[in-house]
């Protein structure tokens, strides 16, 4: 099945909102953002998590260390890196596992700027990450725009990236929306924030469960069992 991530968590509510809808993993933002979350409070809320839950820490451009302490004070089991950031990170997290825990590191790409996007260099990043995850974010401003990116415009890149690495669909997802991303591009996993909102950092239950049974009723349509 299609990989979901809730991303986005500010509370514990959500976050078992989310588990009960049947997603696989939630998501906490550690960088600047109006869905911003400290380490302690995030522990709080994985602590309350069953153990298959994947609870996944986006950053932007933050210091290796510093990502790995985050990690193992938040309780995570994986981590997004969002901003402009080599493989130190990724290598740090490999060769200094935490709590004995692989953690799984996944790389935005931003599709509002493909022309700076060489398919040459997204093989090298499907080499080093868990998945490559496709945002509608840009420089200026990194994720949580709520829009989608150009699906016709970047239809050829998303497909050539899609042969050698695990792709994670993001952007201005929505209930009404993803059911079109996941037959149009059968992406490995699927992640969403402002698009299951009532505000920003509180979900609309609604909107959750809309959102996952519309990936499920996709998949369904295409007989397909991919992701996790």
């Amino acid at each position: 099945m299609t990989w979901i991530k809730i991303c986005g968590t500010t509370n514990l509510g959500d976050a078992q909102l989310a588990i009960d809808a049947g997603a696989d993993a939630v998501g906490f933002i550690f960088a600047k953002s109006r869905r911003h979350i400290e380490p302690q409070a995030a522990r709080a809320i994985t602590d309350a998590l069953p153990e298959h839950v994947e609870k996944i820490g986006v950053f932007v451009d933050e210091r290796p260390e510093r990502v790995r302490e985050i990690v193992a004070q938040a309780g995570l089991t994986g981590v997004d890196l969002h901003g402009e950031e080599d493989e130190s990170t990724r290598n740090l997290l490999h060769s200094a596992p935490v709590e004995g825990r692989r953690i799984r590191i996944f790389k935005t790409l931003h599709m509002q700027e493909p022309k700076e996007m060489e398919f040459a260099h997204t093989r090298i990043l499907a080499g080093l990450y868990d998945a490559l995850l496709l945002d509608s974010g840009s420089h200026e401003q990194r994720g949580g725009t709520g829009k989608t990116f150009d699906w016709d415009a970047t239809e050829k890149l998303i497909r050539l990236i899609s042969v050698t690495a695990r792709v994670i669909f993001a952007g201005g997802l929505t209930p009404q929306n993803v059911s079109q991303a996941i037959t149009r591009f059968k992406p490995w996993g699927v992640d969403v924030v402002s698009g299951v909102e009532a505000e920003p950092g509180r979900k609309d239950p609604e909107k959750v469960r809309a959102f996952i049974a519309a990936v499920r009723a996709a998949e369904a349509s295409l007989g397909t069992a991919g992701g996790r």
